[in-house]
């Protein structure tokens, strides 16, 4: 049973019926960050409708390949030799996921590697919704130094024992997630619950061979081809004021690493009629980077043209209600 954390939020009276019945707090660890790289291990934390612990599941998974960082999540090649394929889990992971939402830190990463690895398996992951964790602590107005778990974690007295462990991550997660639903109930607040499109089919792409003589895709500054998009279809409206929605036509720029393949994060973009700019001017509405303290050409004219600037995790919200172009 987890720690009763009810001081951070007291139990409602009634609770909204417009909530889920369940939820499936879900960490996966990975070989990277791109749209080939693999899930190596995950855990779930199954949640009743008020945040109340059901029961929990780990395991690792074979990548068949590099199995990247491990200076971060510990799973080195030969532990993972033994472990079960994808495939030979998906069944049981959807046991875990199916008719509930999926909760996660950053959950549109988490999603897009869990519904990649179901595309290759040529399944679907029984997932409808999502609820990212640094989205709710927003809406909640909690008062955290970053975005990081362990700031949310630290935040409601949770003590994290394997930081980049599945299953302790999940944990960790739940704990927090737990009170911060509580809040949320009790303050009528509506959750910022996303939809989650499966992917139908998948390709995977050669996997470049790296200088150590492994394969693997946990590449910080590797270099990307551009894109040719079509042009926008609407004007700029001009830029992106803090509070307000984001609107059709609006030119939005990206710098840095982001958790979400970049490609995937352009098309979301373009999908919501925005302006996807490969470089940054004084008509740039808005700038998305996770680290806006950089020092890249990006960052450095954003300060000083005033360009907006949010972080990966507020942009996703943004893209949720962008206001249609003036017609």
């Amino acid at each position: 049973m987890l720690e009763d954390l009810t001081t951070a939020a007291s139990s409602p009276t009634t609770w909204p019926a417009a909530y889920p019945q369940g939820y499936a707090v879900v960490d996966v660890e990975t070989t990277g960050l791109a749209r080939d790289d693999r899930i190596i291990s995950a855990g779930v934390y199954r949640l009743d409708a008020r945040g109340e612990v059901e029961d929990h599941w780990y395991t690792t998974v074979n990548p068949e390949r590099d199995p990247g960082p491990v200076w971060i999540h510990g799973l080195t090649s030969e532990a993972l030799e033994g472990a079960p394929l994808f495939q030979d889990i998906a069944e049981e992971f959807a046991t875990r996921l199916d008719g509930r939402v999926l909760v996660a830190h950053n959950a549109v990463f988490d999603w897009q590697m869990i519904a990649r690895e179901y595309a290759r398996a040529k399944s679907e992951a029984p997932v409808r919704q999502r609820l990212c964790t640094i989205a709710l602590s927003k809406e909640l107005g909690l008062p955290l130094p970053n975005h990081k778990l362990e700031s949310l974690a630290a935040h409601f007295g949770v003590v994290q024992q394997r930081a980049h462990h599945a299953l302790d991550d999940a944990r960790v997660l739940a704990e927090a997630f737990r009170p911060s639903l509580r809040a949320a109930a009790a303050r009528g607040v509506r959750l910022p619950l996303l939809e989650c499109r499966p992917l139908t089919e998948w390709s995977d792409r050669p996997v470049p061979r790296q200088s150590g003589g492994g394969y693997g895709s946990y590449r910080p500054t590797s270099w990307r081809p551009s894109r040719k998009r079509p042009a926008c279809p609407h004007p700029n409206p001009g830029r992106y004021e803090d509070g307000k929605p984001l609107k059709q036509g609006m030119r939005v720029a990206f710098s840095g690493d982001t958790s979400v393949e970049r490609d995937l994060l352009e098309d979301r973009a373009v999908e919501a009629g925005l302006h996807v700019a490969t470089s940054l001017s004084r008509l740039t509405s808005l700038l998305v980077t996770n680290d806006p303290d950089s020092a890249t050409s990006k960052v450095v004219k954003a300060r000083q043209f005033g360009t907006p600037v949010v972080d990966e995790a507020a942009f996703g919200q943004l893209l949720r209600d962008v206001e249609p172009a003036d017609g």
